[in-house]
């Protein structure tokens, strides 16, 4: 389905602000989250609503999060996944489910605050429609700010996309990014990258960072490679062209290789020196193509998950006050 603009297809949404925010075992944080989250929003004074997506939490948040729309179920919603499908699925649930004119996304961490909100907010009364955080002072270990940095400039060369802080999902976007985000099928996507590709005015603003109320993070370092692998293979082709020059420029220089030995073999004769050189080069050669293959496996990986066409995301129950 082509994209289309939203004004053009789109009902009138019935909410000012829609807050999405994705739950995996975060039940110790969340009695933190309720109190801190609710006023925050009930001090803007705007019509608001709540969406909690729970991804198959194996402890007590779906529980947690039922009594919390029992408390307040007039702004309050609750979708439970029959599973863990990550966290950028649970937000594409939250967007396909919302109702607000503008939508902001929020970690159940706490280490984005929810008194920041209003400042993304500000910022698109201004008339930006994508607005990014940038934390400042990040209370992560050392070798996450510096892998996050040297991404962040990796991502650039290979994307092009402009995004000072891709690892903080407090983020604020309008109805219409979100309607043609909805309109994408992939099964595998980095959704601050793709809200930036349909924004025509972003922006971003500086936030606080906190440490983490309660738990661990959830992303290991292999979750974090695996995420940093969908950014690039789903926003670049640069990996595989760059592959390919360098496949081009080994190729030229093994054959020169050979032309090198082929001459002095003619011209002194049988040698015995060297083997140990050719040797080593030769499994530079292999690494060299294994790296390749694994790099094209990526990507047609991602074109195997495409054509299958599953679910995104499977939904046991959504707890919502019935519309009127």
């Amino acid at each position: 389905m082509p994209l289309t603009d939203f004004h053009t297809t789109e009902r009138v949404a019935e909410r000012a602000l829609s807050v999405v925010i994705p739950v995996y075992n975060e039940e110790q944080g969340l009695v933190a989250l309720f109190e801190r989250l609710y006023p925050a929003l009930d001090a803007l004074g705007v019509d608001y609503e709540i969406i909690f997506i729970n991804d198959g939490s194996r402890d007590r948040s779906a529980a947690v999060l039922a009594e919390q729309f029992e408390r307040r179920p007039d702004v309050t919603r609750v979708i439970l996944f029959n599973g863990n499908f990550g966290q950028h699925r649970a937000i594409l649930a939250g967007f396909e489910h919302c109702r607000g004119e503008r939508i902001v996304t929020l970690d159940a961490d706490l280490q984005n605050p929810p008194e920041d909100i209003h400042l993304l907010l500000e910022a698109m009364d201004k008339g930006h429609d994508c607005v990014g955080s940038i934390r400042r002072n990040r209370q992560d270990s050392a070798w996450r700010r510096w892998a996050s940095r040297a991404m962040n400039r990796l991502r650039h060369r290979l994307t092009g996309i402009e995004m000072t802080d891709h690892g903080s999902m407090l983020r604020a976007y309008s109805r219409n990014v979100i309607q043609l985000i909805n309109q994408c099928n992939e099964m595998n996507t980095f959704i601050p990258a793709l809200a930036l590709q349909f924004a025509r005015n972003p922006a971003e603003v500086v936030t606080s960072h906190e440490e983490r109320h309660a738990g661990v993070s959830k992303y290991s370092f292999y979750s974090l490679v695996r995420l940093n692998f969908d950014l690039v293979t789903g926003f670049s082709l640069v990996p595989l062209q760059a592959f390919s020059m360098l496949g081009i420029v080994v190729s030229l220089m093994s054959g020169l290789l050979f032309v090198i030995l082929a001459g002095r073999r003619l011209i002194f004769g049988p040698e015995e020196g060297g083997v140990f050189t050719l040797f080593a080069l030769l499994f530079l050669l292999m690494g060299l193509a294994l790296f390749g293959i694994g790099l094209l496996g990526e990507y047609i990986g991602r074109i195997y998950q495409e054509v299958r066409a599953r679910p995104r995301y499977v939904i046991t129950a959504v707890l919502e006050r019935e519309r009127r």
